[in-house]
């Protein structure tokens, strides 16, 4: 089935005769367009994109199949002139996108009988990626091994976190990335038990674990991964908690495969993590969807009961994080087949002392 008949599919689904959609990553997948503004207003018979001045010229370049509608006052006024135009009485948005004030922006100006918010099966579509999607995901990735090889070479004690970060972000868009595929990770020392850590100017000291997660964007599709390393040689305790998260990861890398809940994959390595000991220290899912976006559908967490599917490219990321102590974390970026999992990341695995 081809993405407009999938389209026509929601349609049916809610019972409306057209689609408004607004997510930036569902009108690029749908219509190429890559501007920061604008509407896709679709029905069965027409496909439009509503922008502005700025970027009418570059919808026309980017969206050849869809008309270009150029607003001159308010985004209602043209969707109104479409809906009249269509004699659409019911539409449906993408509610999970909006901010409140564009809603009753919407639910108060447009003439339609029915407004009706719809869940993410626009986005659900971008999880089961198509042959060249993959090619670009994979080459994402391959500027992301390319700046951690380089990045080895120049990290030393005295550096700080930022300048870190600034190092494997020059790497990266001197390599072929576009953009950021999200705010760079660079942890050091007991801020390395913070998942989410962003770069200071703490100084990295002999003895530190030391962990990087990363990403950039290649003609538009995000990459992801996330090695620790040890700055100077690494203590028994450092030694063990990464071992026990490869192991984990590794367990994860062998399992998984079409036809498994993202629950069942995500408990093969947590199960490990816990069963030694540190059942409080793996606060996050295994993983997540990457596509045109850095976090989308499918996840792999304790709560997810969608089946994953062959093509879906998702990151397997287990980690033990200990407050006062630090942490690892190690991120392979895979595509799920029915064989098992296609890794994308390259870069080497075994504790670098660095």
């Amino acid at each position: 089935m081809d993405i407009d008949n999938k389209i026509l599919e929601i349609m049916r689904q809610y019972a409306v005769e057209g689609l408004l959609i607004s997510d930036g990553c569902n009108m690029r997948y749908l219509s190429g367009f890559t501007g920061a503004n604008g509407y896709l207003f679709l029905t069965e018979n027409r496909k439009v994109i509503l922008t502005d001045f700025r970027y009418t010229i570059q919808a026309e370049n980017e969206s050849r199949e869809y008309e270009v509608f150029e607003i001159d006052s308010s985004y209602e006024e043209a969707i109104n002139l479409l809906i009249q135009e269509e004699n659409i009485e019911t539409l449906a948005f993408e509610g999970q996108n909006l901010s409140y004030y564009d809603y009753e922006e919407l639910k108060n100006n447009l003439n339609v009988k029915r407004l009706v918010s719809m869940k993410d099966e626009v986005s659900q579509l971008r999880s089961i990626k198509e042959p060249w999607e993959l090619e670009r995901i994979a080459q994402a990735e391959k500027i992301g091994d390319y700046a951690f090889d380089k990045i080895l070479g120049k990290i030393k004690p005295g550096m700080t976190e930022l300048e870190v970060a600034a190092l494997i972000e020059y790497y990266l868009k001197s390599n072929g990335a576009e953009n950021l595929s999200f705010d760079t990770i660079v942890a050091s020392g007991v801020n390395s038990a913070m998942p989410h850590a962003v770069p200071t100017s703490r100084k990295i000291q002999q003895g530190d674990f030391l962990t990087m997660d990363f990403g950039c964007v290649y003609q538009g599709y995000c990459s992801d991964m996330t090695r620790t390393i040890v700055v100077g040689k690494a203590s028994v305790e450092q030694k063990n908690i990464y071992q026990l998260v490869l192991d984990a990861q590794m367990a994860a890398l062998e399992f998984i495969k079409a036809g498994y809940t993202g629950c069942e994959i995500d408990n093969v390595a947590r199960k490990r993590i816990y069963e030694a000991g540190y059942e409080g220290c793996f606060g996050h899912g295994l993983g997540h969807g990457v596509g045109l976006y850095i976090h989308e559908n499918p996840r792999l967490s304790p709560k997810e009961q969608k089946i994953i599917q062959s093509n879906m490219v998702v990151t397997v990321e287990p980690g033990i994080y200990v407050e006062g102590f630090g942490g690892v974390r190690i991120e392979d970026l895979i595509c799920v087949t029915e064989a098992g999992a296609v890794n994308y990341t390259n870069s080497p695995k075994n504790l670098i002392e660095l």
